[in-house]
């Protein structure tokens, strides 16, 4: 299984704002879906989501509102911003990019 430590720099960020531009979530349902799209492959502790999370709401790619949840608890749900979809973009296709060249060099090698 792959934890935090082990994805490149950045990717946290870009898989936390994939998964929320398919609506807002709170942090767990963040995890959650992350465990779940990885099939269990990606967990993500609480120790590297909330930095990430405070960074990400810092650069204004997301934004935070505290909310009851279903199980009657306060929690902080995020949403993606309009400058948090650019950075999507801006994301993937650098990361495409690179998949693409290290792809090229693993089987060239």
């Amino acid at each position: 299984m792959a934890k935090k430590e082990d994805l490149l720099q950045g990717t946290l960020d870009m898989l936390v704002l994939r998964v929320l531009s398919r609506g807002e979530l709170h942090g767990w349902g963040i995890t959650l879906k992350l465990e779940q799209l990885s099939k269990s492959a990606l967990q993500v502790d609480e120790g590297s989501l909330y930095p990430a999370l405070y960074r990400m709401e810092e650069k204004g790619w997301i934004e935070a509102e505290w909310r009851t949840t279903e199980n009657n608890r306060r929690a902080k749900y995020y949403s993606l911003t309009r400058a948090g979809r650019k950075q999507l973009e801006v994301a993937t296709e650098s990361w495409d990019r690179m998949s693409a060249i290290i792809a090229l060099v693993m089987q060239s090698a």
